[in-house]
């Protein structure tokens, strides 16, 4: 229920809460990604929802949905787990996609390449993603006809992920490239992800499948895309916006012994899994015979995880050290310590409890970086404004805020105990069901702080007559890619100029463009 409702407040929010100018083809693809994500949750999570409601009625209540003795069909029980399961890989791992894709034309100094690509290879993993469920089930008995069908779309969804593979290495083919911890985990999320794939890709032979099912294999392939996709790209995503959250660097020495510690462990973990799942070895073994042959194999993984074992260890004390070197000796970061290319490098590190001190008007797709560079008459980037002059400083005032209330605690409160009674004894879901009402009904009627307050900064336009608010917000051309007339009401990309002084000028004549769109929507 709170994922579900998390997902739909975050899919309002990207379609709704946009700043000025940032049409969807203008949103970062971290946002993109995570975008796509809620979307799927959306969908996903009432079937695991429903599918844990009928396990619930036959465990507690005597129903026979999955009982085969009873004339139910535990067939059922796999294809609602994963019709739900399979687009919950992509769920986990299209947010470290996105923060690669942030991260790698960061540290690359170059632009993400193919950027419509990389949005609609996101959205079409999302979508394929629905159909390829049922290869996890070919030992299952379903059939020739649905075996060939999942088998096809196992085939296609390697499709769009490799366009996203190939897009991350031409934005770093012919960059300056630094590796920085970053930089290195999400470069190793695009190496092992690629493993991770091309070992999924072979679940689309239907004899391979049904000899590597429930083995060693599939363990290794899983962790390859969840570990090598999704913890190396969140590992990167903490290296490089730590600043912006605490104020103060990770120590970058550390950074990268923890990223080579790491990459070698989980390597020696599950790098041998392939051939242990080859030569039988079934998946949930916790022991096995001397004469089996997997000792050898087996071993390697002991050593590869203690070494990711250390490898957290030294993340954890470079997490300690670096915050007391902080306590000692505070050093600020500033807001752009990456020279980024995102709006979020605009405002202070750390970032203020109101984020942006006014939400900035977007022109371009990494609005940030244009802000900062223009392009000589060969096309290479030069600057035009120092990174002080257009960020922000973090002094805001008349920022509006949600009201604070512990009635969301006392709702939440009720659900553990809900589940708990599900599970052993009806009679603990009682104080759980009463829990849940009474924090829905404080919550619904708890009175606001201020019932009129605006949902933006500056003044509150909640009841202006003439629209004044909206006016600015749907600016010509701001939903419209084909609309250009707000494009022509100030300077674009290629009509930046490369002198600063030629620059703040450029800058004055599109804020009083853009004062002009917002008197004459008033206006009207």
């Amino acid at each position: 229920i709170g994922s579900t409702v998390s997902a739909v407040n975050l899919t309002v929010t990207v379609l709704n809460m946009r700043a000025p100018g940032m049409t969807l083809m203008r949103m970062p693809v971290f946002t993109w990604m995570t975008f796509i994500v809620q979307v799927l949750l959306v969908f996903a999570l009432p079937v695991i929802t429903v599918a844990l409601l009928l396990l619930t009625l036959d465990r507690m209540f005597g129903a026979t949905f999955f009982d085969a003795s009873a004339g139910g069909d535990p067939f059922l029980w796999e294809h609602l787990f994963w019709i739900f399961g399979h687009p919950e890989v992509y769920i986990m791992v299209l947010p470290s996609f996105g923060i690669a894709s942030e991260v790698i034309p960061a540290f690359s100094r170059k632009p993400i390449f193919g950027y419509p690509f990389m949005v609609g290879s996101g959205i079409a993993i999302g979508f394929m993603g629905w159909g390829v469920w049922a290869h996890h089930m070919f030992a299952s008995g379903m059939g020739p006809i649905s075996v060939l069908a999942f088998s096809l779309a196992t085939m296609f969804i390697a499709v769009p992920t490799g366009v996203k593979i190939l897009n991350w290495m031409a934005t770093m083919y012919g960059g300056r490239i630094r590796f920085t911890s970053a930089m290195l985990f999400s470069v190793g999320l695009v190496a092992m992800f690629t493993i991770g794939g091309l070992s999924g890709v072979t679940h689309a032979f239907a004899p391979m499948d049904t000899q590597q099912t429930d083995t060693y294999y599939i363990v290794a392939h899983f962790h390859y895309v969840l570990f090598g996709g999704a913890l190396f790209g969140l590992f990167s995503g903490i290296y490089f916006w730590w600043p912006k959250i605490f104020g103060y660097f990770l120590n970058e020495k550390l950074g990268k012994v923890h990223f080579w510690l790491m990459i070698i462990g989980f390597n020696l973990t599950f790098g041998p899994m392939h051939i242990l799942g080859l030569q039988g070895m079934m998946r949930r073994t916790f022991t096995y015979t001397e004469g089996q042959g997997f000792n050898g194999w087996n071993l390697v993984a002991t050593l590869g995880a203690y070494t990711l074992a250390v490898s957290i260890l030294v993340f954890m004390w470079n997490a300690f050290r670096s915050y007391r070197t902080h306590r000692k000796n505070p050093v600020n970061p500033g807001p752009d310590p990456w020279d980024a290319r995102s709006l979020e490098w605009m405002i202070p590190s750390p970032t203020p409890e109101h984020n942006f001190d006014e939400v900035p008007i977007v022109e371009d797709f990494d609005e940030f970086w244009h802000r900062k560079y223009g392009h000589d008459e060969n096309g290479r980037p030069v600057r035009i404004a120092a990174t002080e002059d257009v960020v922000q400083k973090g002094d805001a005032t008349d920022v509006h805020l949600p009201s604070p209330s512990y009635w969301p605690l006392v709702l939440a409160a009720g659900f553990p105990l809900i589940g708990y009674g599900l599970i052993f004894n009806l009679w603990w879901a009682l104080p759980g069901v009463i829990l849940l009402i009474a924090g829905i009904y404080g919550w619904v009627l708890e009175p606001s702080t201020d019932p009129s307050a605006g949902h933006g900064h500056g003044d509150d336009h909640h009841h202006d007559d003439d629209d004044s608010d909206a006016a600015s917000l749907d600016e010509p051309g701001a939903d419209d890619p084909e609309d250009t007339s707000a494009e022509d009401s100030g300077p674009r990309e290629g009509d930046r100029e490369l002198e600063p002084a030629m620059a703040s000028a450029a800058a004055d004549s599109d804020d009083a463009a853009v004062s002009g769109v917002v008197e004459d929507g008033a206006s009207s």
